[in-house]
């Protein structure tokens, strides 16, 4: 299916918060399907491009996660405590560069070679964010350090070592509801890597 640009005439832009990061006030004309012009007014929050990733090993059938608290969960009343895949912003590199680091970082494990297999907008709705993923083969002497993340950026990570059937399963269950690692763990096991 071949792309359409959107016909947009953006009139006003206003900023209600630049802290943490970006939240903006649109207001814009787009033209419809018909022809027709309709106003509208829409709330973006930019934060930034990010990229995750999910280590695995073939001869074990296991991947590598992270468990951290993530406090706009626990206000929409989950625990806080989310299973996740390593991700990160990019922070002006370029997504390999920047998930190479964030898998060290986040999970202890270096990895020197990664596969990009997609790129997601995950709430186009009101977040400019899209994410670059990979997937990366790891080995148990490709650990450098304990991980964890960095404790200045407020991280407190906890590495999880676990088999693919059992991430499986923790989807199902409900244990693992974060969307890039239900994709990521999904296209492991569709595309029958491990």
């Amino acid at each position: 299916m071949p792309s359409k640009n959107a016909k947009v005439r953006i009139i006003n832009e206003h900023t209600l918060s630049d802290d943490w990061y970006t939240l903006k006030k649109y207001t814009f004309d787009l033209q419809r399907q018909n022809g027709e012009w309709q106003q509208q007014t829409r709330e973006v929050y930019d934060r930034g491009n990010g990229a995750t990733i999910l280590l695995y090993n073939r001869q074990r059938r296991t991947v590598i996660l992270t468990r951290q608290f993530r406090f706009p969960v626990y206000v929409n009343g989950h625990d806080g405590m989310l299973i996740e895949t390593a991700a990160g912003l990019l922070d002006k590199m370029d997504p390999e560069s920047r998930i190479k680091a964030e898998a060290e970082e986040e999970t202890g494990f270096s990895v020197s070679h990664v596969e990009k297999v997609f790129e997601a907008y995950m709430s186009p709705g009101s977040v400019t964010e899209k994410l670059y993923f990979y997937i990366a083969e790891y080995q148990p002497g490709d650990r450098i350090s304990a991980g964890g993340g960095i404790e200045a950026e407020g991280e407190d990570i906890e590495v999880l070592e676990i088999t693919l059937d059992e991430a499986l399963a923790a989807i199902a269950s409900g244990l693992i509801v974060d969307g890039k690692t239900i994709m990521l763990l999904y296209h492991v096991a569709l595309k029958g890597i491990l």
